[in-house]
């Protein structure tokens, strides 16, 4: 695999982010309600951080270690937020991740794209399992896992901490098998 891939939905379009998405990067996410709600987001959120990060994309997707997608609304080409697989080949797995812009929220966009990324996963990565992981406070991103299949695996109490505060991780997973058996 070389070239990023591009999925459609019927709303959507999941692309590879160009560095000229890093402004629209840095101010949806540049949002503290989103930083507060994922592990790995610091605020504030500089507009070099979005350079960084989209530039990491294309070495760790042809090292065979993940994938993001830029998630953006057919209708208007607005980016709205990104989802991806972060890969461990050696066990097939991948840990799906995602965030979408305050002003998009409540839309069933971060649904439609984890279906179509979780797809994705299964059949161009061949994977085996594919997890997820929230704040306990933060059950919408919970109901997205939950639409697109995967089940309740168990609460990590305490298992990280965000801002000098311990968070509790609730953890859910969906095998290919059971994937395959939905489908």
């Amino acid at each position: 695999m070389t070239a990023l891939p591009e999925l459609t939905t019927d709303r959507l379009h999941l692309r590879p982010f160009t560095l000229a998405d890093a402004p629209i990067v840095q101010r949806l996410v540049g949002d503290r309600a989103i930083a507060d709600t994922t592990l790995n987001i610091p605020h504030p959120y500089e507009e070099d951080m979005a350079k960084e990060w989209i530039v990491s994309h294309q070495p760790r997707f042809e090292r065979g270690e993940g994938v993001n997608f830029a998630i953006v609304r057919r209708e208007d080409e607005a980016l709205i937020g990104a989802i991806g697989l972060m890969v461990n080949p050696s066990h097939d797995r991948a840990e799906l991740g995602y965030w979408i812009g305050k002003e998009y929220w409540s839309q069933g966009y971060c649904t439609e794209a984890a279906r179509a990324v979780l797809h994705y996963g299964f059949t161009a990565f061949n994977l085996n399992r594919i997890f997820a992981h929230h704040f306990s406070r933060n059950p919408a991103s919970g109901r997205v896992m939950e639409k697109i299949g995967m089940k309740y695996e168990g609460c990590l109490r305490q298992h990280v901490k965000k801002w000098d505060v311990y968070e509790d991780m609730r953890v859910y997973g969906i095998l290919k098998s059971e994937y395959k058996s939905a489908v």
